[in-house]
């Protein structure tokens, strides 16, 4: 089973921060709004994976960070995989992140969020993560 990690990143206002999946031939779900984070490489936990994919996505040094909830996804993916989801905050502003990975990213605020189109169940884990 594939493991991924990946984190819902909040800011001050209460605004998430996600990011636009190319929209590239052969990727999956081209095109959708995703989280920050990829999959757990071997001999990594889901933590060191979550801090390694913010580097590499973000250009970021994640420190502080929850665990939220682990989501089976047997369907509604690319393929079966089991997620570890986490929150924490971010405070910078959106023209000086610098995404190094999809086409650009984006805050939304919570009552954007419900007409997001999402890439696999991730609206359904951001809808959770927001009625906590």
């Amino acid at each position: 089973m594939i493991i991924i990690a990946q984190i819902i990143l909040e800011n001050d206002k209460e605004e998430l921060l996600l990011y636009l999946r190319d929209n590239k031939p052969g990727i999956p779900f081209p095109g959708h709004w995703d989280l920050i984070g990829g999959h757990v490489e071997e001999g990594e936990t889901p933590e060191q994976a979550l801090v390694r994919e913010a580097r590499e996505e973000l250009n970021i040094e994640l420190k502080d960070f929850t665990f939220f909830r682990k989501y089976e996804c047997l369907e509604g993916d690319a393929y079966p995989n089991i997620k570890y989801i986490y929150s924490g905050k971010i405070n910078i502003p959106i023209e000086e992140i610098t995404l190094l990975e999809g086409d650009h990213a984006r805050y939304f605020n919570r009552d954007e969020i419900p007409s997001v189109k999402f890439a696999n169940i991730l609206k359904r884990i951001v809808m959770d993560y927001m009625a906590v």
